[in-house]
């Protein structure tokens, strides 16, 4: 039983990181920049 419970526990924090990832993609952020141009060196290639 506790097998299940800590599995579903799991599960839905994954399931809410991925959610958390999907909505920033749709609102155009980028996965792996977090935007502030003057810390990138210009590897990410974002919208600066």
């Amino acid at each position: 039983m506790g097998t299940w419970i800590v599995g579903l526990t799991l599960a839905g924090v994954i399931a809410l990181a991925i959610r958390s990832m999907v909505k920033d993609v749709r609102q155009g952020k980028s996965l792996s920049c977090g935007g502030d141009c003057k810390h990138c060196g210009g590897h990410c290639h974002s919208k600066c």
